[in-house]
């Protein structure tokens, strides 16, 4: 991703097209640990700056509170007579005459990969696609790594090959919310996807189509970030991993998603002391987790990790209107359906069994 990168800023460097950022892995590849369904991809989130005389506003779209919260990024044109004056290149879209700029062959964002006066997905997802396909044999990696591109319309995704090894790829592009750690990206990423065979997901029922200048907000890089605060902190540096891919592995034909262990087990780590996550706790800390959902499933309530959260470490920085949000609670839908209540409740008993069983077999 850095090889890209290089190439990347060099290709944009004399446009008006977004500036890519350092890549930042995200999702349960880049944090260590991986469910059984994991679809074997490895998501990179590529930051997007503006380019010179541009301005990216963030605007919320979803009315309320919701889980899936989306924003429009609009466009805004910004003076650079200045910067003009002390001999630096970038044009002004907003003083320059529209004559003189088509002379020159200089478009602006708005007029390239926008709709109306925001940033459209699908238009940079295809300009992105073409960029990183005509990048490719200016990165390195290309001499010995074959690449094929897959079909998508608010990613990149690629599959790279050598001999038998095999990765598969998907490059998400985002704004970054302020300098805090939370984006809006072109498509949810991994955990926001829940699991929709699941009884209990943390994420409610959504419709699939999503305007082209939507842009779900993630919480991914503040999350992979809190999994380094706490790798750092641990005795055992991997053993919250390991309840983890116990719950998302061994025992996950139960009904929970992969979403909502992950929920469980990051709030579990900010209730039960970092210092007594050592390996022959390793049993009791199962039933720590255990009994947060089993409280969480009676209140018919689990609260986002992100979202309202006032026990983040403090190196995980927030947009204060984040921090401002009243704690949202995932498990909303259970409070709505008795049905779905008694039946989440019957699959967390015959969990607990099979976690017994478990542990009595070893």
């Amino acid at each position: 991703m850095e090889s890209f990168r290089r190439v990347f800023v060099d290709r944009v460097s004399n446009s008006f097209y977004p500036v890519p950022e350092e890549a930042i892995g995200v999702g349960s590849a880049f944090e260590g640990w991986s469910p059984r369904d994991w679809d074997g991809v490895y998501r990179v989130l590529v930051p997007l700056s503006p380019p010179p005389g541009h301005a990216f506003h963030l605007e919320l779209n979803s009315a309320g509170q919701t889980a899936a919260r989306t924003f429009s990024v609009r466009v805004e044109l910004v003076c650079t007579c200045k910067r003009e004056q002390l001999g630096e290149k970038p044009l002004c879209f907003l003083h320059r005459s529209k004559k003189k700029l088509r002379r020159k062959r200089k478009r602006s964002l708005l007029e390239t990969l926008c709709t109306g006066s925001y940033l459209d997905v699908e238009k940079t997802s295809l300009w992105f696609y073409q960029l990183v396909r005509c990048s490719w044999r200016h990165v390195p990696e290309s001499d010995s790594w074959h690449l094929v591109f897959q079909p998508c319309s608010r990613s990149c995704q690629f599959q790279l090959s050598k001999g038998r090894k095999s990765v598969a790829v998907e490059m998400l592009f985002g704004v970054r919310q302020g300098d805090s750690d939370i984006f809006v990206a072109s498509q949810p990423t991994e955990a926001q996807k829940g699991g929709s065979s699941s009884l209990v997901s943390s994420q409610p029922a959504e419709a699939n189509f999503i305007a082209s200048t939507a842009w779900p907000e993630t919480y991914a890089v503040a999350e992979a970030k809190f999994f380094r605060h706490v790798a750092r902190q641990v005795p055992c540096e991997s053993l919250h991993l390991k309840c983890l891919q116990v719950f998302t592995c061994i025992l996950r034909a139960t009904g929970f998603s992969s979403s909502v262990w992950k929920t469980v087990v990051m709030h579990v780590l900010t209730t039960v002391p970092l210092s007594r996550w050592r390996r022959r706790e390793f049993a009791r800390r199962l039933w720590d987790i255990m009994a947060y959902l089993r409280r969480c499933l009676q209140s018919k309530r689990l609260e986002h990790f992100v979202l309202g959260n006032e026990r983040l470490p403090a190196e995980i920085s927030l947009p204060l209107a984040v921090q401002r949000l009243e704690p949202l609670n995932l498990f909303e839908h259970l409070a709505r359906d008795p049905a779905a209540h008694r039946e989440a409740m019957r699959a967390y008993g015959q969990l607990r069994f099979r976690l017994w069983a478990l542990l009595s077999s070893h």
